[in-house]
């Protein structure tokens, strides 16, 4: 039994000569330095606090200190409020522009959406204009080959707008023989329409 608390405190020796040895020591000999440093007037945790924060993790565990304050002269202050309000002028100068450019594109976006309806507008008149125009001439060309009597008895009822536009359509000579076979008085009024349309 003797012999296993022999072998026990040597097991224990090494760690306890390392703690006596190296480390006690080591904590004597720097509490002593931070002493002596301190008496001749070197500012001994200033000094650790800024070596130790360019150290990547022990930066980390040096706290910032929060109470101290920068003291700054009258002019230091005044020249940085002046700065400051000049870049909330800046600022507020780059709000009003953006919000005129806002503005005029919002402007735009009113005239280019009353273009497109307009133009939408007018290429539906034009569509039903070919349209109608196509149709005229689809009816016009059947009357190219219909008898002239036929086609005049036709001619007297519809109304006068429909039938000019059939008749310009149709050559001169179709022209012609439709009219004559009409009666004269609704010939008359076709001839005077057809004329002031300046065809």
């Amino acid at each position: 039994m003797e012999k296993d608390l022999k072998t026990e405190k040597k097991k224990m020796n090494p760690f306890l000569w390392f703690l006596f040895a190296i480390v006690i020591p080591l904590l004597i000999a720097v509490v002593i330095a931070v002493i002596a440093f301190s008496m001749a007037g070197v500012n001994v945790m200033d000094w650790v606090k800024e070596k130790g924060s360019n150290i990547p993790v022990v930066s980390s565990l040096i706290e910032s200190p929060e109470g101290e304050s920068v003291e700054q002269t009258p002019d230091q202050t005044s020249e940085q409020l002046a700065a400051k309000n000049e870049q909330i002028e800046q600022l507020n100068q780059q709000v009003q522009d953006m919000e005129t450019t806002i503005d005029r594109l919002e402007e735009e976006a009113v005239i280019l959406e009353n273009r497109n309806k307009q133009n939408e507008a007018t290429a539906e008149v034009e569509a039903d204009s070919e349209s109608e125009n196509s149709s005229i001439s689809t009816i016009a060309s059947s009357f190219k080959d219909m008898d002239s009597e036929q086609a005049a008895l036709i001619m007297q009822d519809l109304d006068n707008q429909t039938a000019v536009s059939i008749l310009e359509e149709v050559s001169n000579k179709v022209r012609g023989a439709i009219l004559a076979e009409m009666e004269p008085a609704k010939a008359a009024d076709l001839t005077k329409i057809f004329v002031d349309a300046g065809n």
